[in-house]
């Protein structure tokens, strides 16, 4: 008699965690990885994020899991979690910055990889013999082309004190996108007769002493370029600036709330928002038909109120103010 209880008994429990297992691998696991931790940058991740929650992906509604790593700026971390979330057999991967990017590639192979905060892919060496870019990358990337209206915003504000404009700026040699804007910024000062002061810093530890010499060549006005290190130094570039009283301009409009004076250029959350609403794409449909690499959709003219003041600039209305 008991045991014509306790077969049943076994069989519906046995048919429940069935169940569950099937309800647990319907919700699609994401990898997410952003190549070191910067306030800027991680407006990518948010945008992203909200993005998928828009279309009907997230946590809270126990229609997404997501992991998220940060490399904190070291490569062989970085490898590592590309390689966890590979193991972890995750629906996509999102990428923010360059380096991620670059990562995701060479590890994950057949993975989706939706970037972020990355130029175009010739430009991170990541395409074949015939010019393509991987069959799995997809995602938002960022052309130099808008570098020529950001850098043409310095002598409309900034008057030189000798006979000629002279701008700072530091780069990253180990970074492509950070030499091909420096190339190209130069392109444009020749256009303008203006004078770079351009000094090599290889990591965020460099940027004092960097900073500091490049401060000491007379320099008007500091452009802040996109390059990771940049952003990862920002603050101490700008404290080293503001003693010397010398502005900052830059192509990130991110930089801008962290006070540079002004700035053309895309919104980080933005870009993330419109790689996420790529991936949710995918994630609805299942297959990646009909996806490609898209380019930066919203830059924007942007300044800081505080420090336009301090500086006694003013701004036309086309310009968007930030506190």
């Amino acid at each position: 008699m008991i045991a014509k209880y306790i077969y049943p008994f076994y069989i519906i429990l046995f048919l429940f965690l069935i169940g569950c297992k099937a309800s647990d691998t319907s919700i699609p696991t994401i990898g997410f990885v952003d190549a070191f931790e910067d306030a800027t940058i991680s407006q990518a991740h948010d945008g992203f994020i909200d993005a998928l929650k828009q279309q009907g992906f997230s946590e809270e509604e126990k229609t997404l899991k997501v992991l998220y790593r940060n490399a904190q700026g070291d490569i062989p971390t970085l490898t590592q979690i590309v390689n966890y979330f590979v193991s972890q057999d995750v629906t996509l991967i999102g990428t923010s910055t360059t380096v991620a990017t670059i990562t995701a590639v060479q590890r994950a192979k057949t993975v989706p990889i939706f970037m972020m905060v990355s130029p175009e892919p010739k430009r991170m060496g990541v395409v074949n013999d015939e010019g393509e870019a991987p069959g799995n990358l997809f995602g938002v990337g960022e052309s130099l082309a808008y570098i020529d209206t950001s850098f043409a915003l310095i002598p409309k504000f900034i008057k030189p004190k000798g006979d000629r404009l002279i701008v700072g700026m530091v780069y990253n040699q180990s970074e492509p996108q950070s030499q091909d804007a420096l190339q190209r910024v130069k392109a444009m000062a020749e256009k303008l007769n203006i004078l770079i002061e351009a000094m090599p810093v290889n990591s965020s530890a460099d940027a004092q002493l960097v900073t500091q010499s490049l401060l000491n060549k007379g320099i008007d006005v500091f452009f802040a370029n996109p390059d990771n290190t940049v952003f990862a130094s920002f603050e101490t570039i700008l404290k080293n600036c503001n003693e010397k009283n010398i502005p900052i301009f830059t192509s990130e409009a991110g930089l801008v709330k962290r006070g540079a004076v002004a700035a053309f250029g895309a919104d980080i959350y933005q870009w993330g928002y419109q790689a996420g609403e790529q991936a949710a794409e995918f994630l609805k449909k299942g297959d990646t038909s009909g996806l490609k690499i898209e380019m930066v959709k919203l830059r924007k003219r942007v300044y800081n109120s505080q420090i336009a003041k301090h500086y006694n600039l003013t701004f036309p209305e086309n310009f968007e103010m930030i506190e």
